[in-house]
């Protein structure tokens, strides 16, 4: 049955987002819309919800439709609420006063502990209020799900706890999410909408089986626009040689024939169509300076603890050696960047290493942390690269261009730029700082799939040295060579992350 139909799409703010997009939408259908940061994802369910006109084209939906929609930010006039309260006033009114019990069983579904649902949105984690801005969305029943980046500031656990919610609906609910996280997509979705600023692809296929045809049909569409034009230039020389021949020979019917040659150079030309490329967000690329050492940091039993020394873990006998990119895994609270702020002080002030903690002398480091915390929001980009490091404006402007940062965006504060702008900063000051060991705490929060699939192959290519939290399944598999896991309040090295992210979905 279908709820909803798409045609001849398109949505132009200053550059094309898209156009011409066709797509249908059926009971059942789970559908990942996939697109780098600022192509059109958000604008696209922002025209679905009828909260913004299209510049051409229309959207036809059953009648009566119901549409929920979870938006990337909370609104502010909802801080102030209460968890429960929050998703109560979603409700109509005469809903609210009667059956206040929907938002029971919604709380419930989303495995929402009591103590929580009194507190204001204010004073919960972000992973907490994307769940509440769910809640807000489900509670009402909708008769379809609209969901832009549902897996932000969420912990593993989380999203293994919102696949598990998202599969266990009705089947006949379909879901239209948006995200960059490619093994959330993997699991949830069943269509992969690419959406381009032309001919965006629709698979019926989930994430990585779609991105395989993907990368297929745009390799068959670059021959085919070889092989058009190679053709194309043949029947033009030999146009050019049937004309030299008419003209010195008098012939009409060769005159004619030069005229039926071009004509259909021009045909192919004109028909010819470049295959597609990504017009990049601006390019991530990373530095690696080497060091003679073989082991780069030793672990000597050292005890991870609170701030008010609460006991976490302890690491045993451990060493950090050259080429080692070491994964961290462990629950929410276990210990992980409490380990990783330890070693980042052993590496910067080794006069106040934590005890059981060793770094070689040799180390530079680059750092980069899920919060962007050493990017301050009120200097500009241009300012940054120029006080930390010794390039010139002129070279700190060219390098922020390859970073994507145009001459508007490189003078504005830090603090008003997306978070995909903010994260090819910080890569690009990591790259600057020429460490020979990287400690990066969720490094790719706020990258597109194009940014992650780039700083994988940067770590890769250069034979980075380094020790990462993150809870970007396919990133951690494409990356990792070591896997470190904390339990049971010891750290222990195991041979995948296979089995921990088994226990983390079963826990969901």
């Amino acid at each position: 049955m279908t709820l909803i139909a798409i045609r001849n799409l398109g949505i132009t703010l200053g550059n094309p987002l898209f156009s011409k997009l066709n797509l249908v939408v059926n009971a059942g259908d789970r559908i990942g819309l996939v697109a780098a940061n600022g192509r059109g994802k958000s604008t696209l369910l922002a025209c679905l919800t009828g909260a913004l006109e299209p510049n051409e084209g229309e959207i036809t939906k059953a009648r009566g439709l119901t549409i929920g929609h979870v938006a990337q930010n909370v609104p502010a006039a909802l801080f102030d609420a209460p968890f429960h309260e929050a998703v109560l006033q979603a409700l109509p009114a005469d809903q609210a006063e009667n059956e206040s019990w929907r938002v029971d069983v919604v709380l419930e579904s989303l495995e929402v502990p009591e103590a929580m649902r009194g507190r204001p949105l204010r004073q919960l984690s972000g992973g907490w209020q994307r769940l509440a801005m769910l809640a807000r969305a489900w509670v009402s029943e909708p008769d379809v799900l609209l969901l832009d980046e549902p897996t932000n500031h969420l912990d593993l656990e989380k999203i293994a706890q919102l696949e598990s919610w998202l599969n266990a609906l009705p089947r006949d609910v379909p879901v239209i999410l948006s995200s960059h996280d490619r093994a959330f997509l993997d699991a949830t979705t069943n269509r992969t909408l690419f959406l381009r600023p032309e001919q965006s692809q629709v698979f019926a296929l989930p994430y990585s089986r779609a991105r395989t045809a993907l990368d297929e049909a745009d390799a068959s569409d670059a021959r085919r626009y070889e092989r058009d034009i190679k053709t194309a230039e043949q029947l033009r020389r030999q146009a050019a040689k049937l004309n030299n021949i008419g003209i010195n020979s008098g012939s009409d019917l060769l005159v004619v024939k030069t005229k039926q040659l071009k004509q259909r150079a021009e045909k192919l030309e004109d028909a010819a169509k470049p295959a597609h490329l990504e017009r990049s967000a601006g390019g991530i690329r990373l530095a690696n300076r080497g060091t003679h050492a073989k082991v780069l940091v030793t672990l000597e039993d050292a005890a991870v603890t609170t701030p008010d020394g609460t006991l976490l873990f302890r690491t045993g006998r451990q060493f950090i050696c050259q080429d080692d990119r070491i994964v961290l895994l462990g629950l929410n609270g276990a210990g992980k960047s409490r380990l990783v702020s330890m070693l980042r002080q052993a590496i910067e002030r080794p006069e106040t290493a934590p005890g059981g903690i060793k770094a070689t002398p040799s180390l530079v480091l680059g750092y980069g942390d899920q919060a962007l915390a050493d990017l301050a929001d009120g200097d500009t980009p241009i300012g940054t690269i120029i006080r930390r490091f010794d390039v010139g404006d002129h070279r700190a402007r060219a390098l922020l261009a390859g970073a994507g940062m145009t001459i508007d965006m490189q003078a504005k504060p830090i603090g008003q730029l997306s978070g995909g702008q903010k994260a090819r900063l910080g890569m690009l000051v990591l790259r600057l700082t020429e460490p020979n060991f990287y400690l990066l705490d969720e490094p790719t929060n706020h990258l597109d799939i194009e940014g992650q699939e780039a700083l994988e192959s940067e770590l890769m290519a250069h034979d980075a040295s380094c020790l990462l939290v993150s809870h970007d399944r396919s990133f951690v598999r494409a990356v990792g060579n070591r896997f470190w896991l904390i339990e049971k309040k010891r750290l222990v090295e195991v041979e995948s992350p296979v089995g921990f992210f088994a226990s983390v979905g079963s826990r969901g």
